[in-house]
C-alpha cells in the first residue's frame, strides 16, 4: 500500500488539525506542500484543483482515496485506524466534542481565513475583522467547554475538540486577540501542546515554514 500524501500549507490551522491527527494514529505520510500566497496561491493551480475543486487546504490521498476537508479527514481516520480515540465512546459527548470541535471549523476559521481576507480592505480593516470572529468564537468555546473540561477539552482525554482548538490559538495570536478572558482554553491548550503529536504537527517545524520563522513559536 501506497503512503499516505498530505497536500498542506504550514500555516494553515486546518491543515494543522490533520497533521495532528496522523501523528495521533501513528501514520508516516509524504507532505506536499500548498503554498497559499506564491504565484497567487498554488491551491487554484489547475493540477491542485483536480484534487479538490474549492482550492483549500488540506487534502489527503490516503487508501486510495481523495479526502478533503479536516473533520471529515479526522473522521475518516478514527474509522479506519487505530490508536488514541478522537471521539468518546458516549453519544452526547461525542455530540459535544462535534459541537466544539465546528465552533472552530465552521463558525470561526472560516470567516477568518485567507480567501475572505483578501476581499476585505486594507490590513487594518482586516486585523480588525479577524480579530472580532475569532474573539466571538474563543468566548463561545470557553463557555461551551466550561463544564466538561480537564486537562483537555473533555474531562482529562484528548478529543478531536482539542485538536481543532490549538491551531486556531495561532490565528488568535497572529490578529492580537486578548487571550486573558479565556483561562480555561488557555490551560487546555498549554497542556495539549507538551504532547508529541501537537510538537509534530507544529506550523514551525514543517517543511515549507520559511527559516525566519521557524523560531518564531
Amino acid at each position: 500500500m501506497s503512503k499516505p500524501v498530505l497536500f498542506s500549507y504550514f500555516r494553515s490551522s486546518a491543515s494543522w488539525r490533520v497533521r495532528i491527527a496522523l501523528a495521533l494514529k501513528g501514520i508516516d505520510y509524504e507532505y506536499k506542500a500548498v503554498h497559499l500566497v506564491k504565484d497567487g496561491g498554488e491551491q487554484h493551480k489547475a493540477e491542485y484543483l483536480q484534487l479538490n475543486p474549492l482550492g483549500l487546504v488540506p487534502c489527503l490521498i490516503i487508501d486510495g482515496h481523495t479526502l478533503t476537508d479536516s473533520i471529515a479527514i479526522m473522521e475518516y481516520l478514527e474509522e479506519t485506524r487505530s490508536g488514541p480515540k478522537l471521539l468518546p465512546e458516549d453519544a452526547a459527548l461525542r455530540a459535544k466534542v462535534r459541537a466544539l470541535s465546528n465552533v472552530v471549523a465552521s463558525s470561526t476559521q472560516p470567516i477568518q481565513n485567507l480567501r475572505v481576507l483578501q476581499h476585505i480592505g486594507d490590513k487594518q480593516q482586516q486585523q480588525e475583522w479577524a480579530r472580532k470572529w475569532i474573539t466571538d468564537g474563543l468566548t463561545g468555546f470557553e463557555k461551551m467547554v466550561a463544564d466538561v473540561a480537564g486537562k483537555h477539552c473533555i474531562g482529562d482525554t484528548l478529543t478531536m475538540a482539542d485538536l481543532c482548538l490549538v491551531p486556531q490559538l495561532l490565528n488568535a495570536k497572529r490578529f492580537g486577540v486578548d487571550m486573558t478572558a479565556f483561562p480555561t482554553i488557555n490551560r487546555i491548550a498549554e497542556n495539549c501542546r507538551q504532547l508529541e503529536a501537537f510538537k509534530a504537527g507544529d506550523p514551525h517545524v514543517q517543511p515549507d515554514c520559511p527559516e525566519d520563522l521557524r523560531s518564531d513559536k
